[in-house]
């Protein structure tokens, strides 16, 4: 079966995120410029050269704006400005300007879903009183019953609890009731108020007149709720990302009204690319859990975003067969939109796929892992990673890798409890470990303090290093055979060399059930790759005549052992 796979991509002027290898950058743990055990922006231009040896094409910044830090950033108190923790503004505008003299590009967090409780907007709105135009910029709503002192509706926060906060009126009343879908801190805008559009177009041309090149969208599925606010019923459940099945049963996630805000930002963006150079685009990548994939196609259309996150990959049980439909349904869905499919197996909210590949195949996967919680098998879970990995970076379109995945990390099982910062451990009366043991900072020299991510003393750094990370570090795996580290050198090098990123796949057949099997062929080259990723336990024979570009791990002669992916020429 051959499925036209990136369907624009034939044309000569392809669009440079139509394929682009996308790094992540989680500024609190890249590296850290002056001591403070806390990542910054001057510590990420420092490494950036790293990052173009590496053979990526872009980096992803997750927040660094003015922020009380409630969740790590993602509770915003000023969107045009750079929180003192993370540096300057000038210090922003050289990060940009360093990258692009290194050949990467640059987008940046955007969260629209949600402030901080501490935006100016939001203090406004407290100070204001109901009925308000303050308070119309945020979901305010009178309480029910007799005296107002039960919420709106049973919405749940996605953190854990209710997503209705009671605020106290400035006469020391109990007063109105504010959303926040995710912690207290984090009130919920109003988007059906043209103030809060204004204000995001406002954001949109700031940045982009420093220079970005696009934006990742927080929640981009969530900003839009129903009209209403209406209960859900009580068998309704969701998970961490927010997602009941199919994801649009919940009235607080995917409504319709969501597209036309993005289409009003697309047209933003197009104003920075009068001329129609594709080399030039903005674009706009979603962080959209949304079920069914159809849905999530919506998301894609020419007129919106660019890019969407493919979580159903993630979440793919680590068998052929599941990966195969995922595979197929992605690259029809998308490409009926004329979209190109954005591949990702980890990033900061899930828990790092070295670790989560360790567990059995087809258990539902956890938000987070704790010292007395079920362990992941290591190797397995590393051998398997790799796999993964080598297999993502032959599909077609754009993938997005997340930091020190590329050094094999797996997830921090051990981070004390009483250092965990995740608001979401809080919330969830510690039912939950939550997201900090893939947020552990970057292991850089493995025989230095903290393993060279930049504190003098060592042990300081905002999370806990696990002792493994010094085995792990970047100098541990530069130039040495095999690494992890240079398996990702070598298959991004693979994949820009033989365009990978827009070539055409088609299934091979006749390897049996426990085989994934494809070939990419591209019109500019005279070879095609043949991509065969084994599940199953006997190992397989290559075919006769064969060449090996690359595996994801040695192999012994001519067989493809278990969990293993290779990369051929015929």
């Amino acid at each position: 079966m051959t499925i036209d796979s990136n369907p624009i991509a034939r044309d000569s002027s392809l669009a440079w995120w139509r394929d682009a290898v996308i790094y992540q950058v989680y500024p609190r743990s890249w590296a850290d410029g002056n001591g403070d055990g806390i990542g910054d922006l001057p510590g990420i231009t420092a490494r950036l050269p790293y990052l173009r040896d590496l053979g990526v094409d872009a980096i992803w910044i997750s927040p660094f704006y003015v922020s009380p830090m409630a969740d790590a950033g993602y509770d915003v108190a000023n969107y045009k400005d750079i929180d003192p923790l993370f540096g300057s503004l000038a210090d922003a505008d050289a990060l940009i300007v360093s990258a692009k003299d290194l050949g990467l590009r640059v987008l940046i967090d955007l969260v629209p879903n949600h402030t901080s409780d501490e935006h100016e907007w939001f203090q406004a709105a407290l100070a204001a009183g109901p009925g308000s135009r303050e308070r119309n910029r945020y979901l305010f709503r009178d309480g029910q019953g007799t005296d107002g002192d039960e919420p709106p509706n049973n919405w749940d926060s996605v953190f854990g609890g209710g997503v209705w906060e009671r605020i106290t009126e400035a006469d020391g009343t109990p007063g109105q009731w504010y959303m926040h879908i995710f912690d207290v801190k984090q009130p919920d805008l109003n988007w059906e108020n043209p103030e809060v559009h204004e204000m995001f177009r406002s954001v949109l041309r700031f940045w982009l007149d420093r220079g970005v090149d696009g934006f990742r969208v927080d929640v981009a599925h969530g900003m839009v709720k129903a009209a209403g606010l209406p209960d859900v019923d009580a068998s309704t459940t969701f998970n961490f990302e927010g997602r009941p099945v199919p994801t649009n049963s919940h009235p607080m996630w995917d409504q319709d009204g969501v597209h036309e805000i993005y289409q009003d930002w697309r047209r933003v963006l197009e104003e920075y690319n009068t001329n129609g150079d594709p080399a030039t685009d903005r674009i706009l990548c979603a962080e959209a859990w949304v079920e069914p994939m159809d849905r999530l196609g919506r998301y894609v259309r020419s007129d919106q975003m660019h890019q969407s996150f493919n979580f159903p990959y993630l979440d793919a049980p680590w068998r052929a067969a599941d990966l195969q439909e995922v595979i197929t349904d992605s690259l029809r869905i998308f490409g009926d939109v004329g979209a190109p499919a954005s591949w990702v197996l980890s990033n900061h909210d899930v828990i790092r796929h070295a670790s989560r590949l360790g567990y059995p195949v087809g258990e539902e996967r956890p938000i987070g892992i704790g010292a007395d919680d079920s362990q992941p098998n290591a190797i397995v879970g590393l051998r398997r990673a790799r796999a993964a990995t080598a297999l993502m970076l032959a599909l077609p379109g754009s993938a997005y890798i997340y930091q020190g995945e590329e050094l094999g990390l797996p997830e921090h099982t051990a981070v004390p409890d009483d250092l965990r910062q995740d608001p979401m451990w809080e919330r969830t009366g510690h039912t939950s470990r939550g997201r900090d043991g893939c947020r552990i900072p970057m292991p850089w020299v493995g025989g230095e303090p903290a393993y060279g991510f930049g504190t003098a003393e060592g042990t300081d750094t905002w999370l806990p290093m696990p002792e493994i990370y010094g085995a792990l570090a970047v100098d541990r795996q530069e130039g040495v055979a095999d690494s992890t580290l240079e398996m990702y050198r070598t298959f991004l090098r693979l994949r820009r060399e033989h365009q990978l990123g827009s070539a055409h796949l088609t299934w091979v057949e006749g390897y049996g059930n426990d085989v994934l099997a494809l070939r990419l062929s591209h019109r500019d080259m005279a070879d095609d790759v043949v991509v065969l990723t084994n599940f199953a336990v006997e190992a397989l024979e290559l075919p006769a005549g064969a060449t090996v570009l690359a595996s994801s791990h040695r192999l012994p002669g001519t067989a493809l052992p278990q969990d293993t992916t290779v990369w051929i020429t015929d």
